[in-house]
């Protein structure tokens, strides 16, 4: 989420997350619940959802110096918009719509499939039926749908994800036009994104040195790859098996930094064909004077400064050093490209920056981001909802290599103290809720 990576204070309130938080575990929907003309106990069951989503909305702007909401929600007709945007209004909140409309089906059974499915909707579910059932919820809204041409109203409206993008007034200022430019180089077609660390060196790790890879990292080079192309085609066998297209597989493409070990452990995979491409935005944190200190020594020297970490995580440098922000504000580049990729991409970089870049990805908190966790013996691939990474386990890498860098600064960060409708704070390990957006409100 681009305003998360900017340090702008953003929530995601997702009307479903609330609907499933409020009927409880396992409890179907009434049957009319996502028509436009349903009975009187659905509309008063769909008003009592709204009712405590809003309240959360007005509370986190107003209350939790919140300057983001998106609130992520389906709004079908030109007068209930028009009376959202007013009551917002009314709460001293500017109201941004975002419209997602799609004509090509392919797309549409794609991002069905491969996102929508995914839901807690359907645990469970068969996926044909899943998607059938899905496709009909969209069916049912059609008829009613009314697509925004509203003049008064501030909106973008994206079309065949991405093919055209139309943008009426849009007067927020600088904020509201970052959101456009993210939208400008977003797409939703299907492609996964896998993170990797790098390999061990072989001379004393520490971000000044920039050492080649160690017997072990070179083992660990060749494991990763190894695991990486058998797990691609593993999941095209299940495919073909389970119906799917029998097609090649999407193309990978490698990203590393400039560094001479991530360097060595993407040279893998350039010898068996795959493409390489080096960043130089994509070098580790600059962790500044703390650099091989340990904590307690930290704490000692610089015990003015471990309060202000503590505090703001995210936000703080120490000496000489980067913090996540400005790490995030130099990879931007980097995502920007993300979002344009259009083949699967591995990722392979050191922890610090796989935490922003998976961080931008999850939407998590920014006071999360420091802790997340990416063991040297897995691949981690996003999910698309709840925020659940799936991983791959990469065999046969010593224990000595799978913990943190041990150039990272080790102090501990707090938790960011919000409780979701749905369960976890964001980090691999644990699921923050979903991710996806549709309309956004910005405090002025």
């Amino acid at each position: 989420m681009d305003t998360l990576r900017l340090g702008v204070n953003t929530r995601v309130f997702h009307l479903g997350d609330y609907r499933r938080a409020t009927l409880g575990p396992g409890k179907d929907v009434p049957d009319d619940y996502f028509f436009v003309n349903a009975s009187e106990p659905t509309v008063h069951l769909r008003q009592m959802i709204l009712k405590k989503c809003l309240e959360d909305v007005y509370h986190f702007l107003h209350h939790e110096n919140g300057q983001v909401a998106i609130y992520d929600a389906v709004n079908a007709l030109s007068a209930g918009r028009r009376s959202l945007a007013k009551h917002f209004a009314e709460y001293g909140i500017q109201t941004l719509f975002i419209e997602s409309t799609c004509y090509d089906n392919k797309i549409i059974e794609e991002n069905v499939r491969n996102v929508k499915i995914s839901s807690p909707d359907y645990l469970g579910w068969n996926a044909d039926e899943a998607v059938k059932h899905y496709l009909a919820r969209i069916a049912a809204k059609i008829p009613h749908f009314e697509s925004m041409d509203e003049t008064d109203l501030d909106y973008v409206k994206m079309i065949n994800a991405g093919e055209r993008v139309m943008v009426n007034n849009n007067n927020f200022g600088y904020l509201s036009n970052r959101i456009v430019f993210y939208l400008l180089n977003l797409h939703i077609k299907a492609r996964k994104t896998y993170f990797a660390r790098a390999g061990t060196s072989s001379e004393e790790d520490s971000y000044k040195a920039d050492g080649s890879l160690s017997s072990e990292g070179e083992e660990y080079a060749k494991a990763l790859g190894d695991t990486l192309v058998r797990h691609r085609e593993e999941e095209r066998n299940d495919l073909i098996a389970r119906g799917g297209s029998d097609g090649p597989l999407r193309p990978l493409t490698v990203w590393t930094s400039t560094r001479r070990r991530n360097i060595e452990t993407a040279s893998y995979l350039q010898k068996r064909g795959f493409k390489v491409r080096q960043r130089a935005q994509m070098s580790q944190l600059n962790p500044g004077v703390c650099e091989k200190l340990s904590e307690s020594t930290i704490r000692r020297e610089y015990s003015d400064e471990i309060a202000k970490h503590e505090a703001d995580p995210y936000h703080h440098r120490y000496p000489r050093a980067e913090s996540y922000h400005d790490l995030a504000v130099r990879l931007e580049p980097v995502i920007l490209e993300l979002e344009r990729e259009r083949n699967d991409l591995l990722i392979v970089a050191h922890e610090s920056v796989l935490r922003v870049l998976y961080g931008y990805l999850m939407a998590c908190s920014t006071a999360d981001i420091p802790k997340l966790k990416f063991p040297r013996n897995e691949i981690i691939i996003p999910a698309s909802y709840n925020n659940e990474a799936k991983r791959i386990r990469i065999p046969n890498v010593p224990e000595e290599i799978i913990p943190d860098s041990p150039e990272d600064i080790n102090i501990p960060v707090p938790t960011s103290g919000w409780v979701s409708p749905t369960a976890g704070i964001g980090t691999p390990l644990q699921p923050i809720g979903e991710g996806l957006k549709s309309e956004g409100l910005l405090k002025p």
